[in-house]
């Protein structure tokens, strides 16, 4: 029986988790070959959606589809929903990597869900690969001066900015690009999601993130808490790239919070992983939403709770923002057993 993850209290600080080894401490990798044992892995994570970094500077790696599902199963592996290769722009032998050198990216984020499919963007992923950058010195982030990143849903611009909780946990802003309603809809809704656990198909919405997301609201924490994630839903019409299908509740705000600012409970399935703790663009799609469907009174600001922590979105006319904190949990060195595994999949 699957057990539904639990959401933090209200206000709970997130990410908290001390950093692995910064710039000072750690060396510089060495240039990966096709033998693992020589590849430097980190784990990561943002509110608790969680990653397998591999450095690649020079773009030395093919890492396939079989290696990523290996390093990311927890149990044969090193754990994660999904692997972001780390390799400069200019190196990364991929499409989009052109136009992210062209927008001065020097860094592109290759990133693949954890059952090594491609995705076109991961916005807690985002956060990650640039606190690994800062943190081994590939690049610095001061000030309201934007880093430059390359994905394959295009080049997003990041900032670092204190956590609104007032504490010293790093926290990073990603202007996560223009974002649409890609379906015709009626009556704020374009599809019927059939959810184990839920007593009947719920309308959604579709929202495109760069990735596609169908989100649904429920009417209470308690079906939310009831809703089986483990199966993936079934979306009517069926999306043709796949969809990661997101469940909101909305919150009323407490005594002590912000009264302007609109609060969700979300939880996620997502697209080749499942359901995991957090994810950011779903995060935006679920405001986005919740805000159309609130109509003109909808805030533009908005504190996402998912049981992996809380990430605030800012919604400015077609664009949005994500804004939510990085951790990394430590370096990864693989054993000779683990390493010929993973080479055998080459």
């Amino acid at each position: 029986m699957s057990q539904t993850p639990a959401f933090p209290p209200t206000g709970a600080p997130t990410g908290h988790v001390p950093s692995a080894p910064g710039p000072s401490e750690a060396p510089a990798p060495a240039l990966p070959t096709a033998d693992p044992r020589t590849w430097s892995l980190t784990k990561a994570h943002g509110t608790m959606n969680d990653f397998v970094l591999v450095a690649d500077p020079a773009g030395a790696l093919d890492v396939t589809p079989s290696q990523v599902a290996l390093l990311c199963d927890r149990r044969a592996g090193i754990g994660g929903d999904g692997l972001i290769r780390v390799v400069r722009s200019a190196a990364a032998g991929i499409p989009e990597a052109a136009a992210a050198v062209t927008d001065g990216a020097e860094w592109f984020m290759d990133y693949r869900n954890g059952d090594g499919s491609i995705a076109e963007m991961c916005g807690n992923g985002v956060r990650a690969f640039v606190h690994y950058l800062v943190e081994r010195g590939l690049v610095a982030l001061d000030g309201d001066t934007p880093l430059a990143v390359g994905t394959r849903a295009g080049t997003r611009f990041v900032t670092r900015i204190p956590d609104p909780a007032g504490t010293s946990a790093p926290w990073y802003r990603v202007e996560m690009g223009v974002w649409e309603f890609p379906l015709p809809h009626e009556n704020g809704a374009d599809s019927l999601v059939a959810t184990r656990g839920i007593d009947v198909a719920r309308p959604a919405l579709s929202v495109d993130m760069g990735n596609p997301h169908t989100v649904v609201a429920l009417a209470s924490e308690a079906e939310l808490r009831a809703a089986d994630l483990v199966p993936v839903p079934e979306v009517t019409p069926v999306p043709p790239h796949g969809t990661n299908v997101e469940y909101i509740v909305v919150r009323e705000a407490g005594p002590e919070e912000d009264q302007s600012i609109g609060h969700l409970l979300m939880r996620v399935n997502e697209r080749g992983v499942g359901e995991t703790h957090a994810c950011g663009t779903g995060a935006c799609a679920s405001a986005l939403a919740a805000r159309y469907w609130a109509g003109a009174a909808g805030p533009d600001v908005w504190d996402v709770q998912q049981p992996g922590g809380t990430v605030r979105i800012e919604v400015d006319g077609d664009t949005v923002a994500l804004s939510g904190p990085a951790v990394l949990v430590g370096d990864v060195v693989p054993g000779a057993e683990f390493a010929s595994a993973v080479a055998a999949r080459a």
